[in-house]
């Protein structure tokens, strides 16, 4: 059974130590506030889409005024007149003055929100995470987005298997704020840490879903940040004016923030041998960068620029004498990764800026080489040293990309004996065949899989994906250098141009999951293409034509098999294709110790399938499209599976057929709530 979404945490969970307001009061007052006000003014009158923030004309006006207001309304502006009961407006100006007084106390970065009636009112004895905890995270821990710096997204835990998947059931839900909902928990210690769609930061008690403490840092915007780290005894957090925020895991109180930097650190953090790392969104050369800050202090040590200077690796200007400041690539996708046997992060980077080459280079598409590298580093994968910043080696996907193709998703890290089959392989460096080695695997958001070496970056295989097609976006791969080259016939190299690319949002900033066992990768895929057609200037008689981006089919691919799981054979490049339909996926893909993966789609559809044969073993129906963030943990022996609905950037275009391939137009809900599972013994 789904509990009713009550806003913002609902009830009176919000609340400091001491209460001043009369409980039932308060409580009558929710109810009242709920059902009346809420929808405008936001769950805990925070501010909505409808209506602005009410806490400070809340303490301002006394009550007899406040209750003269609510009975007019405001209808010039859309607000109606509240019609309760004398004794119901008592208690709805009762408990606004409780979220106005709670709230004004919050924000500022000295204060958190605590709940005294939680399961667990107060986080006690402790241990600091430390790098060790890093790098080898107990099984009952989700310590980073992928739980792993080698970014698989596999558990170990096996409480729940194929065999009792059948029994689980909700162990508790929670209803979020409004807001986009990208974010993935993390779990420490039966205690998760969440970034709230409002842009707040929760610790939540695991195990009941109930607050123990929340920071509502000061934001202009609240911001979409995909994910936040943990490192000692503090939790950090990517704010939307490029601030990175350290609070205290234990009481929620700010311990530093470092300067706004132009960046909406979309990308969350991570800590990695003691820095915060983060990336994120920017409007120019000098915000696109991926910065690192001390852990401890929040001092900034270093910037890398995502956008190569003229005189930077590999030696001479990849961006043709586009003035510097123009130039942008940004990280908007998830953060990087770590490996410590080489001691680098690894990092990706998503398209250049404007979309085409012809907007980017004055009407010259081809002042750039169609061959990599072209327009660095742009969709390129970054290998970086954690102390200085200094880059070791980069690879780049895809060479002066023309049509917003990013390249910016996860590098999953792991060893595999290189033995592609040319039946499946379509590029295959011939000098490494029956080799082992230690690789990094990316899969693009227009489709294509490459195998590098960790070390070097070597090319060693890579192929289309989810399958060929002459519409694919790279015409072709160098084998011996792995120097990519763009498909030529593609590139819209006029105004009006227009092509039909493939692939466009085959998969995007949800990740995927590689399995040891079974050296396999699972991958969600959506068998869509972009139709897209460039601007077109004013000219005599006719009026100016905007650049045009629309979702289609691949060619030849009927609705029912549009979407699906790809099971990717790591050794050999052999694809097994589960399919599931024609609705698509915002999921994460999360595989465990007991031979289970775990995904949804925008139809609200969880399910539990087969990691050898895709069997779905169960399947309940949420309240709202399956939105990023699935992960599992442990507290006590016990195995629970968390996942996020709700409203986020990718879904109202893959149901409208905007952006995905069929108009699919499903009446789901924007509902933003945690969900969470165990099996019911």
């Amino acid at each position: 059974m789904i509990t009713r979404n009550k806003h913002l945490l609902g009830f009176i969970f919000f609340v400091l130590p001491a209460i001043n307001a009369n409980s039932q009061e308060v409580a009558e007052g929710l109810e009242i506030f709920d059902s009346t006000c809420a929808h405008c003014h936001g769950g805990s009158g925070q501010g909505g889409t409808l209506g602005p923030a009410i806490h400070e004309r809340v303490l301002q006006e006394k009550d007899q005024d406040l209750i003269a207001f609510l009975r007019v309304g405001n209808p010039e502006k859309g607000m109606p007149p509240v019609i309760v009961a004398d004794n119901q407006m008592t208690s709805l100006v009762e408990y606004l003055e409780f979220l106005a007084s709670n709230f004004s106390q919050a924000g500022t970065g000295d204060n958190a929100f605590f709940n005294p009636l939680a399961s667990t009112p107060a986080i006690e004895n402790f241990r600091p995470v430390t790098n060790e905890m890093l790098l080898n995270p107990d099984p009952a821990d989700w310590l980073m987005y992928s739980r792993t710096y080698d970014a698989r997204r596999s558990s170990p835990l096996d409480d729940i298997d194929r065999d009792n998947v059948g029994q689980l059931g909700l162990a508790w839900s929670l209803g979020l704020p409004d807001g986009i909902t990208e974010t993935i928990p993390t779990v420490y210690d039966g205690i998760m840490y969440l970034t709230m769609p409002d842009g707040s930061i929760a610790a939540l008690d695991a195990t009941t879903g109930d607050l123990i403490w929340r920071h509502v840092p000061e934001l202009e915007r609240p911001g979409r940040s995909k994910t936040m780290s943990i490192f000692e005894d503090m939790v950090y957090f990517g704010a939307s004016d490029g601030s990175v925020i350290a609070i205290d895991a234990v009481n929620g109180q700010q311990r530093w923030r470092s300067e706004p930097d132009g960046r909406d650190i979309t990308s969350g953090t991570i800590v990695i041998e003691g820095k915060v790392l983060a990336g994120g969104t920017c409007r120019d050369r000098a915000s696109c960068f991926i910065s690192a800050h001390n852990a401890r202090t929040g001092e900034l040590e270093w910037k890398f620029f995502t956008a190569q200077a003229p005189d930077e690796m590999p030696g001479f200007d990849t961006w043709a004498g586009v003035p510097l400041n123009e130039r942008r690539a940004s990280t908007w996708g998830l953060p990087g990764g770590y490996d410590a046997e080489t001691g680098l992060i690894y990092w990706s980077v998503a398209n250049p800026s404007p979309y085409t080459r012809y907007e980017r280079h004055d009407g010259n598409p081809g002042a750039v080489s169609y061959s990599a590298p072209a327009n660095l580093y742009s969709n390129s994968t970054l290998a970086i040293d954690p102390d200085t910043g200094a880059l070791n080696w980069y690879y780049q996907h895809l060479p002066g990309d023309d049509w917003d193709e990013d390249m910016n998703q996860e590098r999953i890290i792991f060893r595999t004996r290189v033995n592609p089959d040319p039946e499946h392989v379509k590029w295959i460096n011939p000098d490494v065949l029956g080799e082992e080695r230690d690789v990094i695997v990316n899969v693009g958001e227009g489709g294509g899989l490459w195998v590098l070496d960790k070390h070097t970056g070597e090319f060693l295989w890579a192929m289309p994906f989810p399958e060929d097609t002459e519409n694919f976006l790279i015409e072709d791969i160098d084998v011996n250098t792995g120097a990519t080259m763009i498909n030529r016939d593609l590139i819209l190299d006029q105004p009006g141009a227009h092509r039909l690319i493939c692939y466009f949002n085959t998969r995007s900033y949800w990740p995927a999951s590689y399995d040891a066992q079974r050296n396999s990768m699972y991958v969600p895929y959506i068998k869509n293409c972009l139709n897209m057609t460039s601007a077109m200037p004013a000219r005599e008689s006719m009026p100016a034509t905007p650049q045009s981006r629309i979702g289609m089919s691949a060619p030849g691919v009927p609705p029912d098999e549009l979407n699906g799981m790809a099971k990717v054979n790591m050794e050999t490049g052999e694809i097994s294709y589960w399919v599931t339909g024609p609705v698509p996926t915002t999921s994460s893909v999360l595989t465990t110790g007991g031979d289970l993966l775990f995904w949804g789609d925008i139809n609200r559809r969880f399910r539990a399938q087969d990691l050898d044969t895709g069997e779905v073993l169960w399947e309940t129906i949420l309240n709202a499209p399956v939105s990023t963030s699935n992960i599992t943990y442990a507290v006590d022996g016990k195995q629970y599976v968390a996942v996020i609905t709700g409203n986020n950037l990718s879904h109202p275009g893959l149901n409208t057929g905007s952006m995905g391939p069929v108009k699919l137009n499903i009446e789901n809900g924007n509902g933003n709530s945690l969900f969470v599972f165990s099996l019911q013994k």
